[in-house]
């Protein structure tokens, strides 16, 4: 009882709902089923547009080593798209096409999309605008452009593991907006690269203000509903009360859909025949902004592998949409686990195995 007195006293009482959600449950962390022990708003779906199947669909088998590694790392949904069609799809543990998994930090990439979306509508004016235009407590240096370049110097600290953390506050807490603004620039934005997830929070308190609408709702009219997603989703919210969108994370949808985000930015903002983004803004968000940094750009994982530039959506435990637009696929896998990083890299070794493999089945066929 001293210790819930204390955890209260210190303004550490999420740490409760930390235990309650994940070691109640048999884990130690954030999990891909966890969404419904949360409070989720819906992102409804529009007419849906099923992805067609291509004529080799699932006539590939897996390797001896991509059933191993999706074994051993607890994969639950592994698709291939070829030039725009599942060319092959293979599911585990119960889970199937409209199984809903969290996208973890793939939502990064999903709020990025956002941005542009805001950029085109006029919304907001370009990628340079001041965040201060909307909360003046901000230094007027820091742009939306450096928030979702990740280069904020905000006072965020990274943690996923900590329970005292900022990262577990905003997981587990009830109030998110409260904390980001909390924050403070401590650095001078724009200049160097880190990984925040306030960063991307903060965008998107950026783009409620701007939009004059939910997070959730935006997504649905913006992408959901045009680009015909199979099923609804959900977003994670930090309570009923607060309800606001955990936008550095936890969006709730299968890996059909999640792969529409690859095939949107692939085909630069093109969705069957609709100009859903501007080219231009979707060419910007896969490339680096630093050349010191050159793994990431806005939202986006970059990497230059087997002589092909990719680009991808990636989320905790080993959650990716790869695009390869030379070769016109896209890779989706999501689990429990992951590989670890070699060092020096800013990859995990399982995101080029599943390259690898992929690409040994798809240049079999």
């Amino acid at each position: 009882m001293a210790a819930i007195l204390l955890l209260y006293l210190f303004n550490y009482e999420y740490i409760l709902r930390a235990i309650q959600v994940t070691y109640f449950t048999g884990h130690t962390t954030a999990y891909i089923e966890d969404y419904p022990e949360f409070e989720n708003r819906k992102i409804g779906d529009g007419t849906p547009q099923p992805w067609p199947k291509h004529k080799n669909y699932n006539r590939a088998e897996a390797s001896p080593v991509l059933q191993e590694l999706n074994s051993e790392l607890e994969t639950v949904a592994f698709l291939i798209f070829k030039n725009d069609s599942i060319w092959y799809e293979d599911y585990n543990d119960d889970y199937g096409p409209d199984s809903k998994s969290n996208s973890f930090s793939m939502a990064k990439s999903i709020v990025s999309a956002l941005l542009g979306k805001a950029i085109n509508e006029g919304k907001l004016k370009s990628l340079k605008q001041p965040v201060s235009d909307f909360y003046p407590q901000f230094d007027s240096r820091l742009s939306v452009g450096d928030l979702a370049s990740m280069s904020s110097g905000l006072n965020w600290e990274e943690n996923y593991y900590s329970p005292f953390s900022m990262t577990a506050r905003a997981y587990f807490g009830e109030n998110i907006r409260e904390q980001i603004l909390n924050l403070k620039v401590t650095e001078a934005p724009g200049e160097e690269w880190e990984y925040l997830s306030g960063n991307t929070q903060l965008l998107a308190m950026v783009l409620e203000k701007a939009t004059g609408k939910q997070l959730s709702v935006y997504l649905s009219e913006s992408f959901w509903q045009p680009m015909g997603m199979e099923t609804d989703a959900l977003w994670q919210l930090d309570s009923e009360e607060s309800g606001m969108e955990k936008a550095y994370c936890c969006i709730a949808s299968n890996a059909r859909d999640f792969a529409r985000f690859g095939k949107l930015f692939k085909n630069f903002g093109k969705w069957d025949g609709q100009q859903l983004l501007d080219s231009s803004y979707v060419a910007t968000s896969i490339q680096p902004r630093f050349e010191e940094t050159p793994h990431y750009g806005y939202g986006f994982w970059l990497e230059k592998y087997r002589d092909k530039e990719i680009f991808y959506m990636r989320g905790i435990l080993g959650q990716y949409v790869i695009v390869i637009p030379e070769d016109n696929l896209i890779i989706v896998r999501l689990g429990r686990k992951k590989m670890d990083k070699t060092e020096g890299s800013e990859h995990s070794n399982d995101f080029y195995a599943y390259i690898d493999e992929a690409y040994r089945m798809v240049e079999k066929r």
